[in-house]
């Protein structure tokens, strides 16, 4: 016998569970937001920019072909950039307290496209030092190009700095509540189906009629004992008798 679930089933499913579904979707918001504001470290993020122009010597003019070097160079540049030549160096200069390696995962390197303009991001749980570690870097390696590539054609365009108030970047507490929210509640969803699919006792007459299918010829109502009000008064009369004799 095949068995089918109407839209009504489902609505009817969903409305007898309606408490557990809210209770583990305020569950899992709760949780996320405990662990947003009070567990997460805060992650700041300082950036500079870099520019890649054209050499020195050639400045006065315009060479359309000497830019579409350097835009090619770029991605050679991102490369040197995190590489432990110029990282190494910024690791001595701040003291910093970490490998390479481990900077080179603070740091991202992103070009603007069709531009000879480079940012240099930094990421970390102080946002002093990540605005150290930036304007280190860039400097850094505006430096030490002209000896790893024989060039002298790298310039700071904007320096890293520490805003008044400055917010981090992550975690984002409102967005992993309303994440969590969402999950919550597909998950109190499906547990409310689950939860129903393994419910296998019969309540209801449409029960029994989906289970063994029978129509069902009648029923026998729950019948609750009463005392009738006279009897009550006549066994209150009678023990009032008992009292006064």
């Amino acid at each position: 016998m095949e068995e089918t679930i109407s839209l009504k089933d489902l609505f009817l499913t969903l409305r007898k569970r309606l408490s557990l579904i809210a209770l583990i979707t305020i569950l899992f918001a709760t949780i996320s937001g405990l662990i947003s504001f009070f567990y997460l470290t805060p992650i700041y993020q300082a950036s500079t920019q870099i520019l890649v122009n054209q050499s020195k010597n050639d400045q006065a003019t315009y060479n359309v072909g000497e830019v579409q070097t350097n835009l090619q160079l770029i991605n050679t540049y991102n490369v040197i950039i995190k590489s432990p030549a110029i990282l190494d160096l910024v690791i001595k200069e701040l003291d910093l307290n970490m490998t390479s390696g481990q900077l080179n995962g603070k740091i991202t390197v992103q070009s603007e496209q069709n531009s000879q303009v480079v940012n240099v991001s930094v990421q970390d749980s102080d946002p002093k030092l990540a605005a150290d570690i930036a304007n280190k870097t860039a400097s850094i390696f505006q430096r030490e190009i002209k000896e790893i590539m024989n060039v002298d054609n790298v310039s700071v365009l904007a320096k890293a700095v520490v805003l008044d108030n400055q917010s981090p970047i992550k975690p984002e507490p409102l967005l992993n509540i309303a994440i969590a929210l969402v999950v919550g509640l597909m998950m109190g969803v499906g547990i409310a189906f689950l939860l129903e699919y393994l419910d296998n006792t019969i309540k209801t007459e449409q029960d029994i009629e989906q289970t063994l299918g029978l129509p069902v010829l009648g029923a026998i109502p729950t019948i609750e004992e009463t005392v009738p009000q006279t009897s009550r008064a006549s066994k209150t009369r009678n023990r009032g008798e008992r009292v006064g004799v």
